[in-house]
């Protein structure tokens, strides 16, 4: 089990079992139940997700790129044609939409950094705004659960809000998805396999174009100065330069942020393969979403009629109708893991509080506890420089005499 407590407050926990399925929880965010299957000789993963009381399934197909193995977002089903031309080429007339974000919270208290298009001239600024929203949207309920928030806000130290110019890139990267999908599509229709490095972070890193990943969770990284800082959902980063053959990681510029603890405008920071991939995912997956309600709501609210030929039904795919089941007990295993979290946490926590030399946790002697979400130069400063180092990318073992601390993305994670 692995618990991650973010500098925003967050808490992570993921488990892999032994039958190679995953659980990840976190509080305030949708927590999923993830297993393999095998379709035509090719591993994917159904995840049955469960957010606020509804249960629902993705898909993922596994890949391998410089040795990290890791899961690409498949979609399920697939529009006509004639739909992903109306939704990539600009509308004949610029529309006003009523969103009617006004009324909900999240968008006062992001108010400092996003601000919608007055008006939307392309299915793509639609759906730029509608990708921002849904993740804002997120990052508010997440930090409800952490500590309560006012309504609004003022600008915290070194914000920097969503610019039309990185908007615009955003929009440029919903183009190109919307025209991956396109082609897709017509593989699925012909009942070829779909290569899923076809929408993967190892075609965005070496196709040699401008790439902006917009950030979908809580996440601790590195900047290029050795700080750690915070990203949340709706922060927006560019690729800086393809990664060298032995690389894990790669190097991206924020071009956003929500000041705080965040990381500042303009930092370069290193972000693991598997998060950038995750970044990726889940734009696709809100994308698909927006895409759902694009062909649902055309013709109505201010928005253009769709053509017939672009309102056929969607096309699920074979390997979706050949997945297993559903995990009818995902809530409860989810709910479950958050529980041995708790437990976990505790117990290691009471552990080194009981250590020879240790002070009890209320005199001042209590930072030199080693606990669970500390940093990497927090133990350093404690225990001094380890004996051995198991350097996994973002996951360290530091060993020392009797001790093994392993940390993830820079924090305690576990202390034996």
């Amino acid at each position: 089990m692995d618990v991650h407590r973010g500098l925003n407050g967050s808490r992570r926990v993921s488990v892999e079992r032994p039958d190679h399925s995953r659980i990840v929880a976190e509080r305030g965010r949708a927590g999923y139940v993830q297993r393999p299957y095998m379709y035509h000789g090719h591993e994917f993963a159904r995840r049955t997700y469960y957010y606020n009381g509804r249960a629902y399934d993705r898909y993922y197909r596994g890949y391998s790129y410089h040795g990290v193995y890791m899961h690409v977002y498949a979609p399920f089903r697939y529009y006509p044609v004639a739909f992903y031309g109306w939704a990539y080429n600009p509308w004949f007339t610029p529309v006003v939409y009523p969103w009617g974000w006004a009324g909900n919270p999240w968008f006062g208290y992001y108010g400092f950094y996003f601000t919608p298009y007055p008006v939307y001239a392309s299915p793509a600024l639609w759906l730029t705004d509608y990708l921002l929203a849904a993740n804002l949207t997120a990052a508010y309920a997440a930090q409800q659960e952490v500590q309560a928030q006012a309504a609004a806000r003022q600008a915290p130290e070194g914000a920097a809000a969503l610019t039309p110019e990185v908007k615009q890139m955003i929009a440029d990267e919903v183009k190109n998805q919307i025209a991956l999908e396109n082609a897709e599509a017509q593989q699925n229709a012909r009942n070829e396999d779909i290569d899923p490095a076809s929408s993967s972070i190892s075609r965005l890193l070496k196709d040699g174009h401008t790439h902006v990943f917009v950030v979908g969770s809580a996440l601790d990284v590195v900047d290029a100065s050795g700080a750690e800082c915070a990203l949340s959902d709706g922060d927006v980063l560019k690729l800086v330069a393809p990664p060298e053959a032995s690389d894990t990681e790669a190097n991206l510029v924020v071009l956003s942020s929500k000041g705080g603890l965040e990381c500042r405008k303009a930092a370069v920071v290193s972000v693991a393969f598997a998060d950038l991939q995750d970044m990726q995912n889940h734009m696709r997956e809100i994308v698909d979403q927006g895409l759902q309600e694009l062909q649902e709501k055309q013709g109505k609210g201010g928005l253009p009629t769709a053509p017939p030929s672009a309102m056929a039904a969607p096309v699920n795919t074979a390997f979706a109708q050949s997945a297993p089941p559903p995990d009818a007990n995902a809530i409860a295993e989810i709910n479950q893991q958050l529980k041995e979290a708790d437990l976990a946490e505790q117990d290691v926590v009471s552990q080194a509080q009981l250590e020879p030399g240790a002070a009890p946790p209320t005199t001042a002697a209590a930072p030199k506890t080693i606990a669970v979400g500390q940093s990497i130069n927090e133990v350093t400063a404690i225990l001094g420089p380890p004996v051995t180092v198991v350097d996994l990318g973002s996951k360290k073992i530091y060993k020392y005499k009797d001790l093994k601390i392993s940390f993830k993305d820079g924090k305690v994670a576990d202390v034996e």
